[in-house]
């Protein structure tokens, strides 16, 4: 009996049944057949050598597709673990779950009695060479659930037994599917190579601790990361933008220049930011604040404790009081504001609001505290105290679609000064939401259509909404390539609802708005890291902590630098003066470490006619020009918010 495959051009052949995608790729072409990694079958990854049972659309997935890493880094994760049990011992090894994930791969290991380091890295990274070379077969088998419990029973693997377990809860899964490759056997989904030896260029990132399920009650497994790719050059490429990453780390970046610290004895997950970070950050929310009033925003201030009864009446008590912090005064329960929403909602209800009032758009620069297990704290990307620029647009239905399209084109202006590259994802309905279904439809559909209406590419992240509404989420791409989600669009038809918040309509009856949830940066902390590493410290001049550093080249020339500090700080800019005995090289070598955009040399020739020698952070030297000049350009370039020099 045949079955039909239908090919990317529309073309339709005839196999029979049973036929591999191996044997399709060799029945076009022997070399085509060489470079394949596996198969798209109707929309699901197939191996190369599993049985095709029904007629099918059909496409080969060569080295070069997108889809081709998901098979060779799924087959490098198997080896990884095969080495791992081989160097310390299969009775001794438990296995949790080994993914691919965006440029690589991990697994999560239980290995009771050793605890791993990177220094361990090299002598597994072996291990996997010597399996590579060996080119062992890999086999893809089902088995039925009672044998496949047997199987990983046996061999002493209780997290893949729970992992079984709950495929059959959730899913009535009847069997489940394992991969062979020599003595190592796993339970698996696939895809996967025809052998160990179909790719070659590896490397192991790093070891850090992950609790089973992500869950702290859990026990703390060891996660091994990795990458792979198809080619060497991509691979050495890949690793040279993880060492330059390293280089760019905020956690170490940002105390060297002296914009921050945390003090995880006293405050853990709750940044200091230093007179510098302080300043920085002031010139970001002065450049939100400028957009915002432009766009006819009006900011609020709002309590950062309020009662409980409040977060109950929001949702946040069923939805998120685990991440939320409490105190207790006067037998009254209070809670420290994890978000600014409902406290915006406060200030909507204080008067009295017509249609002719809408949309109100209000924004805050708000102060909030979530729990964050200590384990997931990571420098500024993962805190428990931040501020949001926080926004909420009140509207009719009716103007839904204009103001979502209001905001995205607000996303477009807030972002324009970093030259951030960014895409949309749309996220849905969650498991845990709250309201009716039709509603959500609806706002659902409002999102899509405004994103439709920019002429915007998105891709739909199913179930991921808050739970009170669908969103819009952003990711940008930093100068590394490396995405983050950042700004966010919510559009929430619940809590008005739970409120009971009203307009008057043009027939004096009482209708109720629809809120719609927006940041741009997010977490202002968040979005600082994303800029220390995106900028690798050196900020244009508009955001620069130390924006000029004068540097005298005698002490006669002291007096004639503080007096150049003194005009710059009259003009705004943030200026200071390097009057130590050192020498002029050993400052202006400082000064460029600190990655200052412009060091003002002065002298004798500069004293007398009123000049400053310019050099900039790039080493350029552009020689002496009238002070004046100096300050006319600057004030361009900084108002401008340039991302350049100005003298560049």
């Amino acid at each position: 009996m045949g079955i039909e495959i239908k090919l990317p051009d529309g073309s339709k052949k005839q196999y029979e049944k049973g036929a591999r995608p191996l044997d399709i790729a060799m029945d076009i072409s022997e070399g085509l057949a060489k470079r394949a990694f596996g198969a798209i079958v109707n929309d699901e990854y197939w191996d190369l050598g599993r049985p095709l049972e029904t007629s099918c659309d059909f496409r080969l997935v060569l080295d070069k597709d997108s889809e081709a890493p998901v098979f060779f880094r799924h087959t490098m994760a198997h080896i990884m673990a095969q080495a791992v049990m081989r160097l310390y011992g299969e009775d001794r090894v438990k296995l949790a779950i080994g993914p691919t994930i965006e440029n690589g791969f991990y697994y999560d290991i239980d290995l009771d009695d050793v605890r791993l380091t990177e220094e361990d890295l090299p002598k597994i990274e072996a291990e996997m060479e010597k399996i590579i070379k060996e080119d062992l077969p890999i086999e893809r088998f089902e088995l039925p659930v009672s044998e496949a419990v047997i199987l990983m029973n046996n061999q002493l693997q209780p997290y893949k037994v729970e992992l079984i377990e709950d495929l059959v809860k959730d899913y009535g899964t009847e069997f489940v599917t394992f991969y062979r490759q020599g003595d190592f056997t796993d339970l698996c989904r696939g895809p996967h190579l025809p052998s160990t030896g179909k790719v070659k260029f590896f490397k192991l990132t790093s070891v850090s601790g992950a609790y089973w399920r992500g869950d702290e009650k859990n026990k703390m497994l060891q996660r091994i990361y990795g990458t792979a790719f198809s080619k060497k050059a991509d691979l050495e490429e890949y690793l040279a933008k993880i060492e330059e990453a390293r280089k760019r780390d905020h956690r170490k970046l940002g105390p060297a220049l002296g914009l921050f610290t945390i003090n995880y004895d006293y405050a853990p997950g709750m940044p200091i930011f230093l007179p510098k970070g302080t300043d920085m950050l002031n010139e970001l929310l002065k450049f939100s604040r400028e957009k915002h009033i432009e766009d006819g925003y009006r900011e609020v201030s709002t309590p950062q404790i309020m009662s409980d009864s409040l977060w109950r009446t929001s949702g946040h008590w069923d939805h998120y009081s685990d991440n939320m912090y409490f105190t207790e005064k006067e037998e009254q329960q209070f809670a420290v504001k994890p978000m600014n929403c409902p406290g915006h909602i406060l200030a909507y209800k204080s008067s009295p609001v017509s249609y002719r009032d809408l949309p109100m758009k209000i924004f805050e620069f708000g102060k909030v505290h979530r729990y964050e297990r200590s384990g997931v704290l990571h420098g500024l990307f993962r805190v428990r105290g931040f501020v949001q620029d926080d926004a909420h647009v009140f509207c009719t239905r009716e103007q839904i679609q204009q103001e979502v399209i209001g905001v995205i084109d607000f996303v477009k202006k807030i972002y324009e000064p970093f030259d951030f590259q960014y895409r949309a994802e749309l996220s849905t309905r969650p498991e845990n939401f709250m309201g009716e279904i039709e509603l959500w439809d609806i706002a659902t559909k409002a999102l899509r259509d405004s994103l439709k209406a920019k002429k915007m590419d998105y891709i739909v992240n199913e179930g991921d909404g808050a739970f009170y509404g669908p969103k819009i989420d952003y990711h940008i791409k930093d100068s590394l390539g490396r995405e983050w989600q950042c700004a966010t669009i919510q559009l929430d038809f619940m809590m008005p609802e739970r409120f009971g918040i009203k307009y008057i309509g043009p027939d004096n009856n009482e209708y109720q708005p629809v809120m719609i949830h927006r940041a741009i940066f997010g977490s202002t902390e968040r979005f600082m890291g994303i800029l220390i590493e995106h900028y690798a410290g050196a900020f244009p001049t508009w955001l620069a902590p130390v924006q000029v550093k004068v540097i005298p080249i005698a002490d006669r020339h002291t007096d004639y630098a503080r007096s150049v500090v003194v005009s710059l700080r009259g003009k705004g800019f943030r200026a200071e003066v390097d009057d130590r005995q050192k020498s002029t090289n050993y400052k202006i070598r400082e000064a460029q470490l600190n990655k200052i955009p412009y060091m003002l040399i002065v002298g004798d020739r500069e004293m007398q006619n009123g000049q400053v020698s310019v050099r900039l952070r790039s080493e350029k030297d552009l020689g002496s020009i009238d002070l004046e000049e100096f300050i006319h350009k600057l004030t361009e370039e900084v108002k401008d918010r340039k991302g350049k020099s100005i003298f560049e």
